[in-house]
């Protein structure tokens, strides 16, 4: 049985919008290239009007057909996330998190590789994920207690058990200290992963990570809708996601450790901690 039969109406309902909306968003997003305007939130932390009109996009998209959800969008900026998740979860209620152009860096240097990220939570907690890579046109899509898939195809990571025979994607902050933590991170995967890949979307590292195309991921900086939808479908493809201690997601702060098993993902965390 494919996902279409494991859901319920609510769920099958927003998951095509989504669906529908990730793709608008991302030949919007395509029809900017080449004619970049941006403008900076830093140096090296860009944003484009791309990143914009697709957020337009979608917010349009997702109010017009379920006016009673909340919307968090990246180009929104961090204030209110977790006021807006605390009162989610104490009324039941819905919010869509969205990052409308995961990769942005990478789409102002015309680097193929970015995509859209939607993910709907309810009570605190994703509940479908889409990502959709938008050069390679994939549609990664999971629901909770549904599966991961690509199109039609269900997803399963892969069965890799050791870190010196895993391939490990990493998200660094737009601006590294070379004291920090991430640097000492990212040393100690050198150390001991087969490979390390820093590809500048984390949303497609996690869908990567779920299509068995990673084994393993390492986060100790991210935002909410930056792995909001990839997070649901490494967890419904059946690997592991924790913080960077091994502790729970916090969707608030959320650092994030994952990986394919149990036993990679506890490797994963000695490495990074140096252990």
């Amino acid at each position: 049985m494919n996902v279409w039969g494991q859901l319920n109406r609510l769920s099958e309902a927003r998951l095509v919008v989504a669906q529908r909306a990730a793709r608008v968003a991302a030949q919007l997003a395509r029809s900017y290239e080449g004619a970049v305007v941006y403008r900076e939130k830093g140096r090296r932390d860009l944003v484009t009007l791309a990143d914009h009109r697709a957020q337009e996009w979608i917010r349009k998209e997702i109010g017009e057909s379920f006016p009673e959800d909340g919307f968090l969008g990246e180009e929104d900026g961090d204030a209110g996330v977790g006021e807006a998740l605390r009162a989610l979860r104490a009324l039941g209620g819905r919010v869509w998190v969205v990052d409308p152009l995961d990769g942005t860096t990478n789409f102002v240097h015309r680097l193929p590789h970015y995509c859209v990220s939607i993910a709907c939570f309810e009570q605190g907690e994703p509940w479908i994920g889409v990502v959709y890579d938008a050069h390679r046109e994939e549609m990664f899509t999971a629901v909770r207690g549904g599966g991961a898939f690509l199109g039609d195809r269900r997803l399963s990571v892969s069965d890799c058990g050791e870190l010196e025979e895993a391939l490990v994607a990493i998200s660094l902050a737009a601006h590294v200290d070379p004291a920090s933590s991430e640097v000492r991170d990212l040393l100690g995967l050198l150390a001991r992963a087969q490979a390390v890949r820093r590809m500048g979307s984390a949303a497609l590292n996690l869908a990567y990570l779920a299509a068995g195309r990673f084994d393993a991921y390492w986060a100790r900086h991210g935002k909410i809708w930056d792995i909001a939808a990839g997070v649901l479908l490494v967890s419904e493809a059946g690997g592991v996601v924790t913080g960077v201690t091994g502790e729970p997601l916090d969707w608030e702060r959320p650092h994030c450790a994952a990986a394919a098993t149990a036993v990679l993902h506890g490797e994963l965390l000695d490495a990074a901690a140096g252990s």
